[in-house]
């Protein structure tokens, strides 16, 4: 394989880090029944795969190229609408089309991706060499959104890229701000909505034990993402805005310890996660925030705690103070990995590869501070311990 220039580097390393578009693929195939799905990158002189599930050993691999002339990817992108094939054989267009003889398929989808100005990136496309059913109101309105989940991700990408820069000069103004914030507010979420209501519907449909198994799949990514959106959000409040907001109210903190307990038990049944509630008085705090809060503690420690043993969550009141603590166990985070764990988009050591931008254990110390509170967090042989203490006013 030659080497690419590097703007199509840069598009496929920009496709490769947007984690939904692995399960869309696999969702695609598994709705579908094509055995093969991938994203392009088209120019009008270039075919580069991006990312790609490959079933039929077609042989492309990210970075891989095809003729852009002998691709309907091509026509696509001078007409600007979708394909859809479900018999070649019997198509009345494209029966005599050069594509379908070239590279032996019987069924094709492909749906445009563009980016935010409005600018053609590529497709998404499926294609196989057995007739499928595709021209339905519910698979092209599956395309549909996953195209447009796939160039929002790409636009934000982006964005955040300029933002870094722009945020960094001394030049930035309070409608940038504003603005960026409400992007992040409003249009991250949209995307993401219409993904979570398809994924409902397919639900509907007469649909296998193991395409139920990717829906899964689907809609765990789905809760993924919206709680990095929080984050991002609330680390653009805390940097960028007025800071985070709070709305206090005297609450009985065991319900709402409860309920975080028990959403993160629900997405981790095989492991034992211990409550242990000592609260005796209502506490004034903002209740959402101390249990986004504690839901970042505690997700946390599933994610890099030992899941063979137990995971400890102790609330109580003193006469003075709330003090909430989050214990597990495992390998010691090393000192100078410790005094940084409340930095943005820190991890500790060999964690680069897991989920997430290395903003919860922030946000959830800027929660605190919010408060008038502080966190801290200790790490032994023996245990790994957050604990949020706030006064009672």
């Amino acid at each position: 394989m030659t080497a690419l220039p590097p703007a199509f580097e840069t598009d496929i390393a920009a496709v490769q880090r947007i984690e939904a578009v692995t399960k869309i693929l696999e969702v695609v195939c598994r709705t579908t029944g094509m055995r093969f799905a991938a994203v392009a990158r088209v120019t009008d002189s270039r075919w580069i795969c991006c990312a790609v599930r490959d079933e039929i050993a077609f042989g492309l691999v990210p970075g891989g190229e095809l003729k852009v002339e002998s691709t309907l990817c091509h026509e696509i992108r001078q007409h600007r609408e979708p394909v859809v094939i479900d018999h070649v054989a019997q198509d009345a267009v494209y029966s005599g089309h050069h594509t379908p003889a070239i590279y032996g398929l019987q069924s094709y989808i492909s749906m445009p991706i563009f980016l935010a100005d409005g600018s053609f990136f590529g497709t998404l496309c499926a294609i196989d060499p057995d007739p499928h059913v595709l021209n339905t109101p519910e698979t092209l309105g599956m395309f549909k959104l996953f195209a447009e989940l796939i160039g929002f991700h790409l636009n934000v990408v982006d964005k955040l890229a300029l933002s870094e820069a722009d945020l960094s000069d001394e030049r930035k103004t309070s409608e940038l701000r504003e603005q960026f914030i409400a992007v992040l507010g409003h249009d991250l979420r949209n995307p993401l909505a219409s993904i979570a209501a398809v994924a409902r519907r397919l639900r509907k449909a007469a649909l296998s034990e193991e395409e139920f198994g990717y829906l899964d799949l689907m809609q765990n990514s789905v809760r993924r993402m919206a709680g990095l959106i929080d984050n991002v959000l609330d680390f653009a409040r805390g940097r960028l805005g007025d800071g985070l907001t709070l709305t206090r109210t005297a609450q009985d903190l065991a319900p709402v310890l409860q309920q975080v307990v028990g959403e993160l038990q629900a997405h981790a049944p095989g492991r034992q996660i211990d409550l242990v509630l000592d609260l005796k008085r209502p506490v004034d705090c903002d209740p959402a925030r101390i249990g986004q809060l504690l839901s970042n503690l505690l997700g946390n420690a599933l994610a890099y705690g030992d899941p063979a043993r137990p995971i400890t969550v102790s609330a109580e009141t003193g006469l003075t103070q709330l003090e909430l603590s989050v214990t597990n166990h495992g390998a010691p985070i090393p000192p100078e990995i410790l005094g940084k764990l409340f930095q943005p988009f820190s991890r500790g050591a060999g964690q680069g590869n897991q989920e997430g931008l290395g903003l919860g254990l922030y946000i959830a110390s800027e929660i605190g501070r919010a408060h008038g509170g502080m966190l801290s967090a200790t790490s032994t042989v023996d245990e790994t311990r957050f604990v949020f203490r706030m006064p009672l006013v």
